[in-house]
């Protein structure tokens, strides 16, 4: 088992090839990750703390661990995961440079209907 999940570990950690579509749930949900991952300038907000970008997508991957079968779905990934705190209830928020803030979840569902637009 700890070799699927080494295997696993290294494809997700190199991601998918520029230009190429996840095609599975797994690489969609790791796709969400990377775009909160990839936002250097922005801040992401958790429970009235702030968190910079690589520690916001490790807050998101251990959640998805801990989700563990509850979670098939990029859908029920952003659902389940990546809106609001299990803790205190809290919507996810990102703020970004310019100080515009959205919630993970409207970001999220953003990136994954640019995803799934025909022709990207």
């Amino acid at each position: 088992m700890r070799y699927v999940w080494l295997l696993l570990f290294c494809a997700l950690a190199l991601g998918p090839a520029r230009g190429a579509v996840p095609v599975n749930e797994t690489e969609r949900i790791e796709y969400l990750i990377q775009s909160i991952e990839q936002l250097s300038t922005a801040k992401f907000i958790r429970n009235s703390s702030t968190y910079d970008a690589k520690p916001a997508a490790d807050h998101l991957r251990l959640k998805w661990r801990e989700a563990g079968a509850r979670v098939k779905t990029a859908q029920q990934f952003i659902e389940l995961c990546a809106s609001r705190s299990s803790v205190s209830g809290q919507p996810y928020r990102i703020r970004f440079a310019d100080g515009r803030v959205v919630t993970s979840e409207a970001f999220l569902r953003a990136k994954l209907k640019e995803l799934d637009r025909p022709g990207r």
